[in-house]
C-alpha cells in the first residue's frame, strides 16, 4: 500500500511564474542587501573619495574666484560712483554760484521790473520773514504773468488749472512754487524755510519769468 502523498506548496509552484525566485522574499532581501553593500563599498572607496575631494576643490576654487571678482567689481563701481558724485557736486556748486550771481545782477543787468527787484531785496535780506515775503511777491508776479498770457480764473490756482503743458510750458514748476506759497500763507509763522530753499524757489520763478520776458 502506497503512503499518502503530502501537500508540498513548493512542488506545486515549481516551474510556474509564481514559483520564480524573484518572488522569493529571502532571495530579494539577499539581493537588496548585496546591492547596498556593494554601493557602500563603491561610495567609500578611495577612488570615489578622491573624486569627491577633487569636485569640492573645483567648486571651492570657482566660488572663491567669483567672490574675489565681485569684490573687485564692487570697488570699481564705488570708485566710479564717488567720482560721479564729486563731479555732480562740483557742477551743482558752479551752477548755484552762477545762478546767484545772475539773480543779484539781474541776468547781466538790472531788471526793468521793479517788483522783481523788490523780490530780490527780500530774498537777500538777513531776516527769515523776508524770505517768505520774496516768495509771496514772486507768486503775485506769476499771477500777473498768467493774466497777460490770457489765462482766466478767480485766483492763481484756478488759472493754473485752466493751463496745459502745451500752452504754458512751465506748468509743473509753477504748480511747485505756488504750492509752497500756499503753505506759507496758510501755516504762517509755523512754516519754516531756509534761505537756501527760498533761493531755489525764487530761481524757479525767475526761470518762468525770463522764458516769457516778464523780467
Amino acid at each position: 500500500m502506497n503512503p499518502p502523498q503530502t501537500f508540498d506548496q513548493n512542488n506545486i509552484l515549481q516551474g510556474t511564474f509564481l514559483g520564480s525566485k524573484y518572488f522569493n522574499p529571502f532571495y530579494l532581501f539577499d539581493q537588496g542587501y548585496l546591492f547596498f553593500q556593494n554601493l557602500y563599498y563603491i561610495i567609500t572607496s578611495n577612488q570615489v573619495r578622491n573624486l569627491y575631494y577633487f569636485i569640492i576643490f573645483l567648486l571651492a576654487t570657482f566660488f572663491l574666484t567669483l567672490i574675489i571678482y565681485c569684490i573687485i567689481r564692487l570697488f570699481e563701481i564705488r570708485k566710479k560712483e564717488q567720482a560721479h558724485l564729486e563731479h555732480e557736486i562740483a557742477e551743482y556748486a558752479h551752477h548755484k554760484a552762477e545762478r546767484e550771481k545772475k539773480m543779484q545782477a539781474g541776468e547781466g543787468g538790472v531788471s526793468d521790473n521793479p517788483r522783481w527787484m523788490e523780490t530780490l531785496n527780500y530774498l537777500f535780506s538777513n531776516n527769515p520773514s523776508d524770505w517768505k515775503l520774496a516768495i509771496m511777491e514772486a507768486d503775485s508776479m506769476l499771477d500777473s504773468l498768467l493774466d497777460q498770457l490770457g489765462f482766466r480764473g478767480e485766483n492763481l490756482g484756478e488759472k493754473l488749472k485752466s493751463a496745459t503743458q502745451d500752452k504754458f510750458r512751465n506748468l509743473s514748476a509753477a504748480w511747485e512754487v505756488h504750492t509752497i506759497r500756499n503753505r506759507i500763507a496758510h501755516e504762517g509763522l509755523s512754516y519754516e524755510i531756509s534761505q537756501h530753499e527760498a533761493k531755489r524757489v525764487i530761481a524757479l520763478y525767475e526761470r518762468i519769468f525770463r522764458d516769457y520776458g516778464f523780467i
